[in-house]
């Protein structure tokens, strides 16, 4: 068994060098007197999550980051109505009872985005283009909808659920006043990629979020801005949904 503190929590995703979970956590911990620590878990293959939990028997609760929001359901025992409508976890509950455990799936990613981008919006946002089609894009969509916004969603591959980057044209840009960035493009250390999508369209009607905070302006928000668009990183999303991850662990 692996050395012990009080409770552990933890990040499992791969890679997790961008990560800033595990300041966030045991700055919270250190600031609040918490016996408690939070660790990155860069796990090679999702199977590997079981043989993780087995060598901590205090792990106390997960956070869960690319590629593993969708991969984890199948090892879960239980998911909460957002996930089932998201399809896509970010919060495992450890539940101990009498020596049994059991793991509930939680996304508390929808709250976060939502929250964060609340401040930016003037009402009169009917349409969203969302770039991407993983777990952190069907949170985004579906704080979208609570939100009263239609859901665009733009992939590589065209399909009856998305267009590609392909169908973006003037119409389809002036239609959706919101964009949000869920791909990884442009995350450190690939700081030069971004979406591909047609930035001289953009105007200053537009809202353009990005996902990724690190580096602070991604490429798509710096050609986004430089067009006239609000801008916002996923900073503040990350804070918000940390913060609700640990009200799910120990509400």
């Amino acid at each position: 068994m692996a050395n012990q503190v009080n409770k552990l929590y933890g990040l499992i995703g791969m890679p997790l060098g961008h990560s800033f979970s595990s300041q966030f956590f045991n700055d919270k911990f250190k600031r609040e007197s918490f016996s408690g620590e939070y660790r990155n878990f860069q796990l090679e293959d999702i199977g590997e999550l079981m043989e993780l939990i087995a060598e901590y028997d205090n792990l106390s609760g997960l956070n869960v980051t690319i590629p593993y929001k969708q991969q984890v359901i199948p090892y879960l025992d239980e998911i909460s109505d957002d996930v089932k409508a998201i399809g896509a976890v970010n919060v495992v509950k450890f539940i101990r009872d009498n020596g049994d455990l059991r793991l509930k799936g939680y996304n508390s990613d929808f709250i976060g985005f939502a929250e964060s981008l609340k401040p930016l919006l003037v009402g009169n946002e009917k349409s969203a283009l969302v770039l991407g089609s993983g777990g952190a894009s069907k949170a985004v969509a579906y704080a979208l909808k609570k939100l009263g916004i239609d859901v665009v969603t733009v992939s590589r591959r065209k399909s009856d659920d998305a267009i590609s980057y392909s169908d973006i044209d003037d119409k389809v840009m002036a239609d959706n006043q919101i964009i949000v960035n869920t791909t990884p493009l442009g995350m450190y250390p690939k700081v030069d990629e971004y979406p591909d999508i047609p930035y001289g369209l953009i105007t200053s009607s537009h809202i353009c979020y990005d996902l990724t905070y690190n580096p602070e302006v991604t490429a798509f928000l710096r050609l986004s801005a430089e067009n006239g668009a609000k801008i916002k990183n996923g900073h503040e999303m990350l804070i918000i949904q940390a913060l609700k991850s640990w009200e799910i662990w120990n509400e």
